[in-house]
């Protein structure tokens, strides 16, 4: 099963209209991609970008503990999303020279950014113990839930 970026959005923006803030959504938005193919996905969080640091810090997951809680621009596949300001798509993290492994288990990442234009807010990070296993489909629908975050963060900002 697939994440359905549609339905996901339509909840976040019900959350929005009754004034829920960016930290509830950015919770549901990883719950509700964990929970829409669990199979696939073994670990989904959110990462903010902290630019006076220059680290990406872990919001909140579903998964397993890591010890990537900051990690600086430019280092792995988060950090590199970041630097790069691209999403990635890592069909195999084994042949990454900088991946750092949140498990040993990890074959596969998909790193989406949350953006509004130039401005990057943080990332939506998927790992998977299934090589290749992250789709156009699946990318498709993240970036449509992370422009949704992405309106929300930028709100609080102003």
């Amino acid at each position: 099963m697939a994440v359905d970026g549609g339905l996901v959005v339509k909840e976040l923006q019900e959350m929005r209209d009754n004034g829920h803030l960016s930290d509830a959504l950015l919770r549901r938005a990883v719950r509700s991609i964990a929970e829409a193919d669990d199979d696939r996905f073994s670990w989904v969080g959110v990462y903010l970008v902290n630019e006076e640091e220059q680290v990406v810090w872990l919001h909140n997951y579903v998964g397993p503990g890591t010890e990537h809680a900051k990690i600086p621009i430019g280092t792995g596949v988060c950090g590199r999303a970041v630097a790069e300001r691209t999403n990635l798509n890592i069909p195999d993290v084994s042949a990454e020279e900088d991946y750092l492994a949140c498990s040993p288990d990890v074959q596969s990442e998909l790193v989406v950014l949350i953006r509004a234009g130039d401005e990057i807010f943080g990332q939506i990070d998927l790992d998977s113990e299934e090589l290749a296993t992250f789709t156009e489909e699946d990318e498709i629908a993240l970036i449509s839930i992370a422009d949704k975050l992405a309106e929300q963060l930028a709100a609080e900002r102003r």
